[in-house]
C-alpha cells in the first residue's frame, strides 16, 4: 500500500464539473491500494476576485483579516471535495490548514511553514479516510489564519508530504510535466521525463511557471519525489528527484527565458570597501530584488558596478540609485529597460566543457549581443535586448540537441 499526496490546483477545480473529475481520479488511486491525501487551491480566479472585494472594502486591506478572507477560497473547494467523495460511497474528510497542523510564521499574505504536526492526517488515514486538506494556509502562534501567498498550495503539498513521508507527491497541473523550454515559444519543446531538484529549481527561479519554487526547495531538503502531471488525462508526466548519474548523460536538460529585466549601471565608483553597501543598501530597504550583479574595475581605483532589477521596479530603483550615486560621487548611473534573461540548465555541464563557448558562439551567430553572464555550477544565463529573447531560445534550444525528434 503505497501513500500518495496529490495537489490540485485551481484550473483542476475550477467548477463542479471539475472537482467530480479530481474525485474521480483520486478513487482511482485509492482503489488501487493507496493510502490519499489530497490537497487543493482555490477555484481558478476565486482568491483574485476575494482580493479585490477587499480592495472595494478597505483602501489598504488590514493583513490579518484578508487571510482570513482569502483562505475561504480553499475552504470551498475541500468541502465540496469531500461531499462529493462521501455521496459516491467513500470514507473522506475535509482539513483547513490549521485543523492539518501546519504551523507558520505571522508574516500575512506570505507566510512561511515553521512545523506540520501530522497526526490528526495520520489517524484519519488508518481509518481508511480520504483526507482533502486546504492548500495555501495555516496558523500562527497567535491562533491567526495564515496564507502562504501566490503557488502557495504547491508548497502545501510536499511539506505534507515531507511530513507524512509519503512515497510521492503529485502535483497536477493544466500542463502535462515540465519541457526542455515553453512550448509556446519553442514548437520544438519536448517533455522531460525526470528533473533533479537543483535542475528545476533554476528552472522555477528563471522564469518557468511550472512549480513554486518553494515547494521545490521542500522536496529537495526533504527528499520528496514529486510527479508533475496533467489533470485532464492519464499520461506520466515529470519526475523531479535527487540528481543521478543517467541526469549527467545530457548535459542540458532545458532553456528558460525571464523577460521584464531591467539594468542599472555606477560608472567610475571609488574602488574601496562599503561602496556596494552604500549602493544596495537603499535599494534593499525598497524591497527590490537585486538580481544579476558584475562590477568592472578600472585603473586608478575606480569600478563600474552593474546589477539587474524587475522592470516593474526600474524607475524607483533608478531614482534611489542616482540618489546613491550622487552621495557616493559616481561620474553617472544610467540605466536600460526592454531586457531579457535567457539561461541554458543542466547538472551535466558539471562535467563538460565547452558549454560557456558553445551558449556565446550560437547568440554571436544571430547578432544577438550579450550585455551581461552570470554563472553556476549548473546554469549560464544571458542578459539580451529582449525583442531577441525569443530566437535566442530557439537557437539555443538546437544548439544543445534539445529538439523533439521527428
Amino acid at each position: 500500500m503505497g501513500l500518495v499526496v496529490q495537489k490540485f490546483g485551481g484550473t483542476s477545480v475550477a467548477d463542479i464539473e471539475k472537482i467530480r473529475n479530481v474525485a474521480n481520479r483520486v478513487i482511482r488511486t485509492a482503489t488501487a491500494g493507496n493510502r490519499v491525501v489530497v490537497v487543493l487551491s482555490a477555484m481558478a480566479g476565486i482568491t483574485d476576485s476575494l482580493i479585490n472585494l477587499a480592495n472595494q472594502a478597505a483602501e489598504d486591506p488590514d493583513g490579518r483579516e484578508l487571510d482570513s478572507l482569502l483562505s475561504t477560497g480553499e475552504q470551498t473547494t475541500v468541502a465540496l471535495l469531500a461531499m462529493m467523495l462521501t455521496d459516491m460511497g467513500y470514507k473522506a474528510r475535509s482539513l483547513l490548514g490549521f485543523q492539518a497542523g501546519i504551523r507558520t510564521n505571522a508574516a500575512a499574505t506570505k507566510a512561511r511553514i515553521i512545523s506540520i504536526d501530522a497526526e490528526k492526517i495520520r489517524t484519519l488515514l488508518a481509518g481508511g479516510y480520504i483526507v482533502v486538506v486546504a492548500g495555501f494556509q495555516g496558523i500562527d502562534d497567535d491562533g491567526n489564519i495564515t496564507t502562504l501567498g501566490r503557488g502557495g498550495s504547491d508548497t502545501s503539498a510536499v511539506a505534507l508530504a515531507a511530513a507524512i513521508k509519503a512515497d510521492v507527491c503529485e502535483i497536477y497541473t493544466d500542463v502535462d510535466g515540465v519541457y526542455t523550454t515553453d512550448p509556446s515559444i519553442c514548437e520544438k519543446a519536448r517533455k522531460l521525463s525526470r528533473i533533479s531538484y537543483d535542475e528545476m529549481l533554476e528552472m522555477a527561479s528563471l522564469g518557468a511557471k511550472v512549480l513554486q519554487i518553494r515547494s521545490v526547495e521542500f522536496a529537495k531538503k526533504y527528499n520528496v519525489p514529486v510527479h508533475v502531471r496533467t489533470s485532464f488525462g492519464e499520461e506520466e508526466g515529470t519526475m523531479v528527484l535527487q540528481e543521478d548519474t543517467g541526469m549527467e548523460e545530457l548535459v542540458i536538460s532545458g532553456v528558460t527565458c525571464s523577460k521584464g529585466e531591467a539594468r542599472i549601471t555606477f560608472k567610475k565608483v571609488a574602488d574601496v570597501p562599503g561602496v556596494a553597501s552604500e549602493i544596495f543598501g537603499p535599494i534593499a530597504e525598497a524591497r527590490i530584488l537585486v538580481d544579476m550583479i558584475i562590477q568592472n574595475t578600472r585603473a586608478g581605483g575606480q569600478t563600474d558596478l552593474t546589477f539587474t532589477v524587475p522592470r516593474g521596479d526600474y524607475k524607483k530603483a533608478l531614482a534611489i540609485a542616482q540618489e546613491t550615486g550622487k552621495a557616493i560621487g559616481a561620474e553617472e548611473v544610467m540605466g536600460a529597460e526592454n531586457l531579457a534573461k535567457v539561461s541554458i540548465i543542466g547538472v551535466g555541464m558539471k562535467n563538460h566543457s565547452g558549454v560557456a563557448s558553445t551558449m556565446f558562439s550560437t547568440l554571436a551567430a544571430e547578432g544577438i549581443n550579450i550585455q551581461m553572464i552570470s554563472t553556476s555550477e549548473i546554469r549560464i544565463s544571458c542578459v539580451v535586448e529582449e525583442k531577441y529573447a525569443e530566437l535566442a531560445v530557439r537557437v539555443l534550444h538546437t544548439a544543445f540537441g534539445l529538439d523533439k525528434k521527428e
